[in-house]
């Protein structure tokens, strides 16, 4: 055949060591990666928990830190999955130096150090702080409900768990029963079961069957008692911020008055039926999603600025509402950034009497002005134009605000609500694969999504000044 091919031989032995320099392109997500984990970030948290010198040494923390950086920025979370990377994925095999951690080395240092992980999130703002990505004249703060590590089908309801407690002590009062008659008369029942079945046959293992009767009995006295203390909590707070209204229309302060209804209604409060807890990840609750469907879940909270959508604050709480967030996520906003925002857009799901309140505090004390939806709109609904003339002096804090955002500058400031944090966590479900946590407990939780958060800071840093960008900005 006249035909001439590129000379292509697979068995060919390369004669000098290959270059990890060139298995990657200039500008690949990966270098910027690298560089930034060997030049920007202040690993010494991580550092600092490795004292012990003997043992076999471990791997080298930036090594762990690149590969998890990569991996929760890319969509690839698991460790399993970053193990098979490794050998599989250039990008993974360049920021490992060609080493392959298995995944129970990665897996164990995303545990040990999930704190100093989490304090990347700060880092990573800092970063974009320094580069002018930050302007904090416009935020939007809303929430997301993340897929727990546990089904939905492992929780049980109060008035059901009540129920299967009584029944599970009553078997285990009857297997105690069973094994104090067996054991009355022991050795006359040893020799005659040595006989019967041989000196290590047995008929019935009484013991590990109530072992475990006992363990589910405790597994259930526990998720009670988790039940009964969050319903005492709810009714203690409840009772606390009535009280404090009460004096605040009455003009007085009496601390100790609110104290003693928060303890009273405490002591009274009950369960309701409904209430579940969940065996596999306690902390984890049953919520509706944006699609209507009930999930196990945690609520994932982040403040987003409106210039390059850096997100500014990141939390996750148990709590299906979004109400109990208002001023925790507004004030580490503040405090993450060094500053307060000028304005705060905020949806229904967030409109209280106390958030209200709060929010016309803020105004005056930190200058932000809150825009916060008083109730949902339909599909394709317009907000209507505000009526004419003078605000009546005897409107609620409620019909002020519907007010506000009926005004021309309301409708245009609020409109801008959806494009500046719906893409954000749209971008962290699908492009980080963040729907679904793999790590368990609400610290686990929380650590991952500011893990998350983390990420996608930095790869809008990656997107906006490159490598040669980041480059620029450590020096």
């Amino acid at each position: 055949m006249d035909k001439q091919f590129r000379a292509f031989d697979p068995h060919q032995v390369l004669l000098l060591p290959p270059s990890l320099d060139d298995w990657l392109p200039e500008g690949h997500l990966a270098r910027f990666v690298a560089d930034l984990v060997d030049q920007a970030l202040d690993l010494s948290p991580l550092l600092a928990d490795y004292t012990e010198k003997r043992g076999y040494p471990p791997y080298d923390p930036r090594l762990i830190v690149r590969l998890l950086i990569y991996g929760y920025t890319t969509g690839v979370r698991s460790s399993r999955a970053i193990e098979r990377k490794c050998v599989d994925d250039v990008a993974f095999r360049f920021l490992a130096a060609d080493q392959a951690p298995d995944y129970r080395s990665i897996a164990r240092f995303r545990r040990r150090h999930l704190d100093a992980l989490a304090g990347l999130f700060l880092q990573s703002l800092h970063l974009a702080q320094k580069l002018g990505m930050v302007k904090m004249g416009r935020v939007a703060l809303d929430g997301t409900k993340l897929e727990a590590n546990a089904s939905k089908h492992k929780a049980m309801s109060y008035g059901r768990l009540v129920d299967k407690e009584e029944r599970v002590e009553a078997e285990v009062a009857e297997l105690e029963a069973k094994a104090r008659t067996l054991l009355a008369d022991a050795e006359a029942i040893d020799a005659a079961e040595d006989e019967r079945f041989g000196p290590d046959g047995k008929e019935a293992d009484l013991p590990a069957e109530l072992d475990r009767r006992e363990k589910r009995l405790a597994w259930l006295q526990a998720a009670r008692a988790q039940i009964e203390a969050e319903a005492a909590d709810k009714a203690r707070r409840h009772a606390e911020d009535k009280e404090r209204r009460r004096q605040a229309r009455a003009g007085s302060s009496n601390e100790q008055a609110v104290i003693d209804a928060g303890q009273k209604a405490a002591a009274k409060a009950r369960p309701k039926p409904k209430g579940q807890a969940n065996f596999t990840d306690p902390d984890s609750r049953i919520m509706k999603n944006s699609d209507g469907a009930y999930i196990q879940a945690y609520n994932a909270q982040a403040v987003v600025d409106e210039a390059h959508q850096i997100l500014t604050a990141a939390d996750v709480t148990t709590n299906a509402s979004d109400a109990l967030n208002y001023t925790a996520m507004l004030d580490q906003c503040s405090q993450n950034t060094g500053t307060h925002p000028k304005q705060a857009l905020v949806d229904a799901g967030y409109c209280s009497e106390t958030n209200l309140e709060a929010a016309k505090d803020r105004q005056l004390a930190c200058g932000t002005d809150t825009f916060m939806a008083t109730g949902r709109l339909g599909h394709d609904e317009q907000v209507p134009p505000a009526p004419r003339g003078r605000i009546p002096k005897n409107a609620t804090l409620k019909e002020r605000m519907a007010r506000k955002l009926r005004t021309k500058p309301g409708r245009k400031a609020y409109s801008r609500r959806k494009a500046i944090v719906e893409p954000v966590f749209g971008q962290i479900m699908t492009c980080q694969n963040g729907r679904q946590l793999l790590l368990r407990g609400e610290d686990g939780a929380r650590g991952e999504w500011r893990l998350l958060a983390a990420c996608r800071n930095l790869r809008k840093i990656f997107r906006h000044v490159g490598t040669a960008g980041l480059a620029a900005a450590i020096a």
